[in-house]
């Protein structure tokens, strides 16, 4: 994740994501860079618009709850609430492990 962060907070500074800068960047955090990571990360950045990618990340439908029903008639609809709000917690889950396959 670090290697992301990195390429993130050259991005936001204005500077080129390259491997010497994510190395640098890398290296003031106190990690040691890996250079094959660095190369893959650089690599699949390439002619992404980091920007772009990060605004579709953040405007990803959020699942809202649905409305609560008046009175439940049986046991049945509670127990179908609880399923469809689990649901929705995964699909949350997914869209945010979406974002890191983005960066590689």
């Amino acid at each position: 994740m670090e290697y992301v962060y990195a390429a993130m907070l050259i991005h936001k500074a204005g500077g080129k994501v390259d491997e010497a800068t994510v190395k640098k960047v890398l290296e003031a955090a106190g990690a040691k860079p890996d250079d094959a990571r660095v190369k893959a990360l650089v690599a699949a950045l390439e002619g992404v618009n980091i920007d772009e990618a990060v605004e579709k990340a953040a405007a990803a439908p959020v699942a809202t709850a649905a409305p609560a029903a008046e009175a439940p008639a049986a046991g049945g609809e509670a127990k179908e609430e609880k399923k469809e709000a689990e649901e929705d917690k995964k699909s949350e889950e997914e869209a945010a492990a979406g974002l890191g396959s983005l960066f590689g």
